[in-house]
């Protein structure tokens, strides 16, 4: 009988610790739908849980203005997202970063025909410049500031065209524009897509700042250390769960990195300046 009282209180204890777990609820902002939340980071979320001992859901956005709104309503607790989007979410939601997730190779770059007429970035002066997705970070923004930093001034020195990378390749290759800005992995994609094309990188930018895990402003000090101290002591068992699948393989190589905090991202502020963007309450192309 005693033996069966015990048994039966060690379950309750048992069942009482695993309800009482801390329910986290975490968001990517460049992944839509649950489907695809699940495929790509199902099994960092299973590890995440294993090192935190928090119990973490999934919370789908569709955009990058409906993860702020998550964060603004409490609906999400942390969220994964880009530099460029970081510097928007900072502004409206004073979010905190967690950690940053560092993207070996992550650079913004102008790349030309090897076998074209323009030999220099002075060269693309009166000429058209295409930029990829609006307000991305290696593929507008990114690129701008590399020739800005190289004298051209974006708009004025040149034709600025937003134009889908696909179709710009196309477009170079033909003479229609005369440069591209794209990152590494695109150009990687480029030249597989067009082996008998030589491309070549008129001008290469700084490393771009990482993306980064912000938490809203008033997740309570313990889960939000929790969390931190998981990528600190945990850091390369997480990351194998991250790389497991799809584009999360752009993180293979990396590290998280906790001593980081929001003047990190002032490279990007500078890079909004740059086309034209003073202030930083809404995203570039909604």
């Amino acid at each position: 009988m005693l033996r069966t009282m015990i048994a039966g209180l060690a379950l309750m204890a048992t069942t009482l610790v695993a309800n009482a777990a801390e329910t986290v609820r975490f968001a990517v902002t460049d992944i839509e739908g649950l489907e695809a939340l699940q495929q790509e980071f199902g099994p960092f979320r299973d590890t995440l849980e294993e090192v935190t001992g928090f119990q973490v859901e999934f919370f789908p956005v569709n955009s990058r203005t409906a993860a702020v709104e998550a964060l603004t309503s409490d609906q999400v607790d942390f969220v994964l997202t880009g530099p460029a989007e970081y510097v928007v979410m900072k502004q409206l939601t004073d979010a905190k970063i967690v950690t940053a997730w560092q993207r070996p190779d992550y650079y913004a770059q102008v790349v030309v025909l090897a076998d074209g007429p323009i030999k220099s970035v002075q060269d693309l002066k009166g000429k058209t410049v295409a930029f990829g997705s609006v307000g991305s970070t290696s593929q507008h923004l990114g690129p701008a500031q590399t020739l800005t930093d190289l004298g051209l001034k974006y708009g004025t020195d040149y034709e600025a065209q937003i134009i889908g990378r696909n179709v710009a390749v196309e477009a170079l290759i033909n003479g229609d524009i005369a440069a591209i800005g794209m990152n590494a992995d695109h150009l990687q994609s480029a030249r597989e897509a067009y082996p008998e094309v030589a491309f070549t990188v008129l001008a290469r930018g700084r490393d771009l700042p990482n993306d980064v895990l912000v938490a809203r402003p008033d997740v309570s000090e313990d889960v939000f250390n929790t969390m931190r101290d998981a990528f600190v002591n945990e850091g390369k068992k997480l990351m194998a769960s991250v790389i497991t699948d799809g584009d999360n393989r752009k993180y293979e190589g990396g590290f998280f990195i906790t001593s980081v905090d929001d003047s990190s991202y002032d490279y990007v502020r500078s890079m909004y300046r740059t086309i034209g963007v003073d202030s930083f309450d809404a995203f570039v192309g909604n």
